[in-house]
């Protein structure tokens, strides 16, 4: 596949492989294992000596036509995907640090992030120390001697802040430490983090990578030395491996992706500005309005702001209850990234697991909603919306 085409035609192209019956959709590998010619052949495929299919744990040829063509879409060298976007978090960390060691990590990320650096690697000695996602200055001061990886989200989960990537690649480059970027909100569609600055890309393609909310899968994306070659070992042997059907639905999720983003930022646009001049909304987060405070930032990092909106309706939980209980047409539900909208009250689920001062802290406050954007037509959804708005 050449590079030079466009990141619309790599989404339907790259990364296939023809079997003999040359079949135009990509083929699904249903199988546990392959079979080898002979025992030199199988000594050499274990040994890491021959290149091919050994056991589909970690290698099987539809993930690895996925693993292809998302490493096209984000320009990266190599990609390895994971069960789930946690199962690749926990690979990137599993891989790259040890007891002792130290993480830099954006205080506005998933909650499950959280509970997974704060909870699980805390119990294997590796620290972690939450900044601002916007404010560099934290992120310098947060730096110890141990410092090994930084993670952050851009757009952050729920509030949309910006982070700037190019920025703190600077820092992490003198700190010695690795920059991890959670691509999930813009997919390469959108934003390119590896181009900016970033050492790999991290992806829950249960989301965008999909679009239609039908299986869970993760990725991680960016140069050998960094992805394939520490994380294959582990994914090998811990075994959060992603299913040869899981991959395949997702390689043909990717043959949309570009139309989808851009049809659902466009959407969530119009869907923003509505909001901001409805009267029962006190705030709308949304990095394509003027209002929002890294607006300039977002139009010089992103082509385009993506299709999640969060909006703080004024009477607080109670009111953006209120909301929620009226939708008739958009789904109640914490996945995001599909062609149906989604809502939810982030301070009561996705980040429900986190104390109240960590909730303070990101700005999660209970007025809180959290709408991702799909594919239903604008007035139905604002229609939807008044209804719990009145």
């Amino acid at each position: 596949m050449d590079k030079k085409h466009d990141i619309a035609t790599q989404s339907v192209r790259a990364g296939q492989v023809r079997t003999q019956f040359n079949e135009h959709s990509e083929a699904l590998f249903l199988t546990s294992s392959f079979v080898f010619d002979n025992a030199a052949q199988a000594a050499a495929r274990f040994s890491g000596g021959e290149e091919g299919m050994v056991y589909s744990r970690f290698t099987n040829p539809t993930v690895q036509m996925f693993q292809e063509r998302l490493a096209a879409l984000e320009g990266a060298e190599t990609c390895l995907a994971t069960a789930s976007g946690m199962s690749a978090i926990l690979t990137a960390a599993m891989s790259h640090l040890k007891s002792g060691d130290h993480i830099v990590c954006s205080r506005a990320v998933f909650g499950a992030t959280i509970q997974l650096f704060s909870t699980i690697l805390a119990r294997f000695g590796v620290e972690t120390t939450y900044v601002s996602p916007t404010r560099i200055e934290e992120w310098e001061k947060a730096v110890k001697r141990n410092t090994r990886l930084f993670f952050l989200e851009t757009p952050s989960n729920p509030l949309t802040e910006i982070s700037d990537i190019a920025a703190l690649s600077a820092v992490a480059r003198r700190a010695g430490a690795l920059l991890a970027v959670d691509n999930v909100f813009c997919t390469p569609v959108l934003q390119r983090p590896l181009e900016l600055g970033a050492d790999m890309v991290i992806h829950s393609a249960t989301k965008y990578l999909d679009g239609q909310g039908r299986v869970i899968g993760g990725a991680i994306a960016g140069p050998k030395a960094v992805v394939l070659d520490p994380m294959l070992p582990f994914l090998r042997t811990a075994g959060p491996s992603i299913s040869p059907f899981n991959a395949w639905v997702l390689l043909k999720g990717l043959e949309t992706l570009e139309l989808r983003m851009n049809a659902q930022s466009a959407s969530a646009l119009v869907l923003a500005r509505w909001l901001e001049a409805h009267k029962a909304v006190a705030r709308v987060f949304y990095p394509g309005l003027e209002s929002h405070p890294q607006h300039a930032l977002a139009k010089r990092q992103q082509r385009a702001a993506g299709a999640v909106v969060s909006f703080e309706v004024k009477g607080g939980r109670a009111a953006a209850w209120r909301v929620i209980d009226a939708a008739r047409l958009v789904s109640i539900t914490a996945n995001l990234g599909d062609v149906k909208t989604t809502l939810i009250h982030p301070a009561t689920t996705t980040h429900g697991r986190i104390s109240q001062e960590a909730r303070d802290a990101a700005g999660i406050s209970d007025g809180l909603l959290r709408i991702a954007v799909g594919l239903e037509a604008q007035a139905d959804l604002q229609a939807d919306l008044s209804r719990g708005l009145a």
